[in-house]
């Protein structure tokens, strides 16, 4: 084909084909509304041939006898295919008057869904950053290997000082784990810099910066029960009655009756 005849052929189809069922460049994908139902128009024309000319000849009540014979589930709205036809409707009631159709509406002209941030300046602001261990202030001190910095000390500290084995372990305990130093962002590609804690790859994962920012992340607020903002009303009202103050609120009677009785 030469260049003036496949020119003149790319632009006619341009113009008969949809722009959203047609291949696009990357100009142009930007300005394309995306299709919000699928073609109906048949890619192989000349695909049931054979069961039109039968059902022509033989009427149709004597071909679907006929058919039914050869087929396994002649009933089949999909016709045995697996993958839905993309004009195929389904019915979804009882009485036929609802009807679903593959991909439809279309999947890309419809919104799209939205995804939860992070605070903005934490590391799970990137979406890319799926990692817990860097917050998973919970199992912190559960590894032998690393237990509380705190309560070790505290234990090394009571021991006498004199001894050889107190004064290696103080040693070991200064020095700091040795383990996982990271490789300061040196990867196979080179040098890398999308993440100076280290935290994002396993490779650069380093102790000190999770113990920053589990050290971030740890819980510094505690619970408080629900008759709190409310103890002077209790006690006024147990010495209104003269009764002993409790401590605290019994809460008997705050549950509806219907939540007091079980289930079974």
């Amino acid at each position: 084909m030469s260049v003036p005849v496949k020119k003149a052929a790319e632009k006619v189809a341009q113009t008969v084909i949809p722009a959203a069922s047609r291949a696009v460049s990357a100009k142009e994908a930007p300005s394309i509304v995306p299709s919000a139902v699928s073609s109906t128009e048949t890619q192989m024309p000349w695909e049931g041939w054979l069961s039109s000319f039968l059902s022509s000849k033989l009427g149709k009540e004597k071909f679907e006898t006929l058919r039914s014979y050869f087929v396994f589930r002649p009933d089949d709205v999909h016709k045995g295919e697996q993958v839905p036809r993309p004009a195929t409707q389904v019915s979804i009631n009882k009485d036929g008057s609802i009807k679903a159709q593959f991909r439809y509406p279309s999947p890309g002209s419809q919104e799209g869904g939205r995804q939860p941030i992070e605070d903005k300046g934490s590391l799970y602001e990137d979406p890319y950053f799926v990692s817990y261990y860097p917050r998973d202030t919970k199992r912190r001190y559960q590894d032998p290997a690393f237990p509380s910095k705190e309560l070790e000390k505290l234990k090394l500290e009571l021991l006498p000082q004199d001894d050889e084995k107190v004064q290696e372990a103080l040693a070991k305990f200064e020095e700091g784990p040795r383990s996982s130093p990271g490789n300061k962002g040196m990867f196979a590609t080179g040098k890398s810099d999308f993440d100076p804690t280290g935290l994002r790859a396993t490779m650069s994962t380093n102790h000190a910066a999770l113990e920053k920012s589990l050290d971030s992340f740890m819980p510094n607020h505690l619970p408080t029960p629900d008759w709190w903002h409310k103890q002077e009303e209790i006690v006024a009202w147990y010495k209104e009655n003269d009764l002993p103050v409790p401590l605290g609120n019994i809460g008997y009677g705050t549950v509806p009756r219907h939540g007091r009785i079980a289930r079974w």
